[in-house]
């Protein structure tokens, strides 16, 4: 026990003296950006609210697991949101595996995933028919390991390549892409092209990345980026970046495509105690720049929907359906807002969950598991609205069962 505490203690001071290193570049991609990579306007406007029915009392159910599934796969490129065990396989200090993490899971052990339990591709795996997707680097990297599809998500990644990296080592963004590539490639080998590209075309692929590029680089101001970019310029970087590597993917055969917008991190329990809410209030600015993230991605998506036309692609504004559980949290069945069920500090958002001792008992009633990270409970609400808007619309032009149903 003695041994356990020095090591907790130990990593509570290291993970303080590396939160605070700024000794980071300015990255090249940031310098070669031009502002007329995306066409919109100077002056955004607000995206358009939801007009959906109030949403019924949560009940956590499991969706039916048909023996038919719906896709061939589902592939997986994103950050903490949604790594199932990657990081595991890393130097990093951004990792879950260990206790209490995971205790609400399937296994009640931890697998990489930051959460209690499931994280969202959890439940939409299940919605398509198929099992929990693996982990890139926890497979072997057999062909039947990944004919079901394969995660690349790598909690601490950002679009920006260097966004994270004071954390330790992650897969950043365009480095996925290559494992998807070279995924596709294995597949080109063993199964030959003209099933490869069916398999591919006929899957799913799911990305859920950019809040690191928030919360570890914009809002650290790391290399004095807040000088060079306001947050509209940086976030039409983000969006630029973004869209060229979806074409990437479109060149590689990938045809339906799920991308996530970002949540609503200024409500989350580390900018509560940061920024010093008093009763749990929002961080309007963090959020507003988050919005405007949100609305240039969906403007960006709409204009790949026209120049890609046999591609399907959809996006799912999370802040959308983050705000509509927290402004209805009583109807779903939450009673803490704003407190993370586990963690240190005001609102235990000063230090990120490390013992089974810091978690609170029953995480069911908090939307917040740890700093910055959704409950399972929450999870199964997001994925549900991504699968078919069962409580609030949050997907454009449709959720991921209008996309799938005419072509099933």
């Amino acid at each position: 026990m003695v041994t356990n505490n020095l090591v907790s203690v130990l990593f509570f001071i290291i993970s303080a003296i590396l939160s605070h290193s700024e000794a980071l570049r300015f990255p090249q991609e940031l310098f070669n950006f031009t502002s007329n990579q995306i066409s919109i306007a100077d002056n955004p406007s607000r995206p358009p609210s939801s007009s959906a029915s109030p949403a019924p009392l949560f009940s956590p159910t499991n969706p039916p697991s048909s023996s038919s599934p719906l896709v061939p796969a589902l592939f997986i490129i994103g950050d903490s949101t949604v790594d199932c065990g990657n990081n595991n396989y890393l130097g990093t200090f951004a990792r879950a595996d260990r206790a209490p993490y995971g205790r609400d899971f399937d296994t009640h052990q931890p697998t990489g995933r930051f959460c209690n339990g499931r994280i969202p591709v959890d439940y939409l795996a299940l919605h398509l028919g198929l099992p929990f997707v693996p982990s890139y680097l926890g497979q072997a990297g057999e062909l039947e390991d990944m004919l079901h599809g394969v995660n690349y998500a790598s909690a601490a990644a950002g679009i920006i390549f260097s966004s994270g990296s004071e954390l330790g080592q992650r897969i950043a963004f365009t480095h996925q892409i290559q494992q998807f590539t070279d995924t596709y490639q294995q597949f080109v080998l063993s199964l030959g092209e003209d099933v490869a590209n069916d398999l591919i075309s006929s899957s799913v692929l799911y990305i859920s990345i950019g809040i690191n590029d928030y919360i570890h680089y914009y809002l650290r101001n790391v290399s004095n980026v807040q000088n060079l970019y306001l947050p509209w310029g940086f976030n039409k970087f983000l969006a630029s970046t973004m869209k060229q590597e979806i074409m990437n993917l479109y060149n590689l055969n990938v045809r339906r495509m799920v991308i996530m917008g970002l949540p609503p991190i200024g409500c989350a329990p580390h900018y509560l105690w940061r920024f010093k809410s008093n009763n749990g209030e929002c961080i309007e600015q963090i959020n507003d720049m988050i919005m405007e993230f949100n609305f240039v991605m969906r403007y960006m998506i709409e204009e790949l929907i026209h120049q890609l036309p046999d591609a399907r692609i959809i996006f799912c504004d999370v802040f959308e359906g983050s705000m509509d559980i927290l402004q209805n949290h009583e109807r779903y069945g939450f009673n803490v807002t704003a407190e993370a069920c586990c963690g240190l500090g005001k609102f235990r958002g000063w230090f990120m969950c490390m013992s089974p001792e810091m978690a609170c008992r029953n995480a069911s009633t908090y939307i917040w598991w740890d700093q910055f990270h959704p409950t399972d409970a929450v999870n199964a609400i997001l994925a549900d609205n991504v699968w078919n808007s069962r409580y609030t619309r949050m997907c454009y032009p449709m959720d991921l069962e209008n996309m799938l149903v005419p072509q099933a």
